[in-house]
């Protein structure tokens, strides 16, 4: 509750009016970037893209093991997720399966915890007060320095700092993608009793699972190289790992600039009929695959198409580390 205090006394140094394009206080910011991860919360939320929505129940609360998550689909085929501690498991099978580690943050934990290379990137503003799910939220522009990347407007609860909505711009202003929260509660008695099903840890904090580990791949230092990264973007993680329907193990690069990630996928190519030059999105996703000097190269990407297609381009290979 210490950041909710926190978050309180700034808006009583801020005051209540909200003018436009106001500088956004760090602290605010750390305020929201960690209320995702503090707070016990449960609710509704409907992420909405090209068209489309999807339906969504999310559980979060903090024990003395740290964090649990409870992610249930409510469209389509049953799908429910479960993480503690950035470890994820996935209802499959009727049984709960170990996935790939969690990544980049979710909604509604999407800021890092490292804000200061934000900066580099996008210019924050404050730019209003509005009611979301029935809780009045601060509402900040992140405007990019460049059309290399999305714009992002985010509205924060005024008191715990937790992240109600999140859309992506394009370069009109229009939402490509947006997340919502429809129906929400936070604090108070949150339900924990889903958490005994959760798979455990051992004394020494191991994760029992069935799943091999080796599907989540292992760190390499592959030598390929992205000579045209947009500003602000720097490299996550570099690994080797299998991935379904493929021959061979594939490379993956991770970037992220704070807000935005970028993948690159780097592969033989295997004559398969599907590897072929193309560009398709979805949401904020863009996705563009290119053939070049026996190999198949794919990014993905929540950044416009002109900044995927940039990054294939200019891919190449340093000779192996």
């Amino acid at each position: 509750m210490r950041a909710g205090i926190a978050f309180v006394g700034l808006l009583l140094v801020v005051g209540n009016a909200c003018a436009e394009g106001r500088q956004v206080s760090l602290d605010w910011l750390k305020t929201m970037a960690f209320a995702g991860h503090q707070t016990d919360y449960s609710g509704v939320f409907i992420y909405q893209y090209g068209g489309r929505v999807e339906t969504s129940r999310i559980i979060h609360v903090v024990e003395s093991d740290g964090e649990y998550e409870k992610l249930e689909c409510l469209d389509g085929p049953k799908r429910e997720i479960i993480r503690h501690n950035g470890h994820v498991w996935e209802f499959h099978n009727h049984k709960m399966v170990r996935a790939s580690n969690q990544g980049r943050g979710k909604f509604p934990s999407l800021l890092p915890e490292q804000l200061s290379a934000l900066g580099v990137s996008y210019q924050a503003s404050q730019v209003g007060v509005e009611r979301v799910a029935g809780y009045d939220a601060q509402v900040i522009l992140f405007e990019p320095k460049d059309n290399l990347r999305y714009a992002h407007k985010l509205w924060a609860h005024n008191v715990s700092g937790l992240l109600l909505k999140a859309s992506v711009l394009d370069d009109r202003k229009q939402p490509v993608e947006q997340y919502a929260f429809t129906q929400l509660q936070i604090g108070g008695g949150i339900d924990r009793s889903w958490i005994k099903s959760a798979p455990a840890m051992d004394a020494q904090g191991r994760v029992h699972d069935e799943k091999s580990s080796a599907a989540a791949g292992v760190s390499v230092n592959s030598g390929w190289v992205v000579d045209a990264l947009p500003l602000g973007f720097r490299k996550t993680m570099e690994i080797q790992r299998p991935m379904r329907g493929r021959h061979a193990p594939v490379v993956q690069l991770v970037f992220s600039d704070g807000l935005s990630a970028i993948s690159v996928f780097v592969e033989p190519d295997d004559g398969d009929e599907d590897d072929v030059n193309g560009l398709s999105s979805r949401g904020a996703m863009n996705l563009y695959h290119k053939l070049a000097n026996g190999h198949l190269i794919t990014v993905v990407g929540e950044v416009p198409a002109r900044t995927v297609m940039q990054v294939a381009d200019s891919l190449r290979y340093n000779g192996a580390q």
